[in-house]
């Protein structure tokens, strides 16, 4: 019994949870405020419907009455005509006509106190319905906002985030621009000192420079030299006698 009952309150948990995400306060208001319009309505029928059935009976009282004195002339009549019997048996039925008058008034005299009763619970009903509409749109406009600001902040909470990675990516954008700048200005300075020009990958230095520079310029010595020699000694051998 522990288990079914904890498995009931879980299930009940649950469906009170998915019918609290799926109603809409603004369509439950509304569907209540057509509820209570619809009693109003039917109320207000009501009141017509007993102001018709008292219109009603009054009118069959007025027929009524319009009987008894009719009954009542005729009665005259047959007694002055020596006709007692006939004025007695007129007499007898305006009896049964006042007997029907009174039932006939004190039915439209119930009629008017239900209905009085009955205009009374309208007036306040349509109070209380004209207070729920305002108080419907009121707290509809104050869900409203709040949907609003739940949206809002969702929004910036998103772009809070969005923009948490769009600032790590112009950090890591700004680290490789630096890098890039940094090797870039390696690259200059080296080029500038002449490290870059030997393309074998030994450094030439100034000093380096001038040693080959006097080396060559020893060479061309030498060749011009050894060019002159062999010249003179050409010329030697060219002579006669020689």
């Amino acid at each position: 019994m522990g288990v079914l009952s904890r498995m009931s309150t879980v299930v009940k948990a649950k469906m009170n949870r998915l019918l609290d995400n799926a109603e809409n306060p603004s369509e439950t208001l509304d569907y209540a405020y057509e509820k209570q319009r619809e009693m109003l309505r039917n109320v207000k029928r009501g009141v017509v419907d007993m102001v018709t059935t008292k219109r009603r009976l009054q009118l069959q009282a007025e027929k009524v009455r319009a009987n008894i004195s009719t009954v009542e002339n005729q009665a005259r009549q047959a007694l002055a005509a020596g006709r007692e019997d006939l004025a007695r048996m007129a007499l007898q039925r305006k009896q049964a006509a006042v007997i029907e008058l009174d039932g006939l008034d004190q039915q439209v005299e119930n009629l008017e106190l239900e209905q009085e009763k009955l205009t009374q619970a309208e007036q306040r009903l349509q109070t209380k319905v004209e207070a729920f509409r305002s108080r419907k749109e009121i707290i509809k406009a104050q869900y409203s906002a709040a949907q609003a600001q739940v949206r809002i902040g969702s929004a910036v909470s998103g772009l809070s985030e969005e923009m948490g990675d769009v600032q790590l990516s112009v950090e890591r954008a700004e680290a490789k621009t630096e890098t890039m700048r940094a090797r870039a200005g390696a690259i200059d300075e080296l080029a500038e000192s002449g490290v870059l020009d030997d393309v074998s990958g030994t450094a030439s230095d100034p000093l380096s420079k001038e040693l080959e520079q006097l080396t060559a310029s020893q060479n061309v010595e030498d060749e011009l030299a050894a060019l002159k020699s062999g010249t003179s000694s050409g010329d030697r051998k060219s002579l006669p006698g020689g």
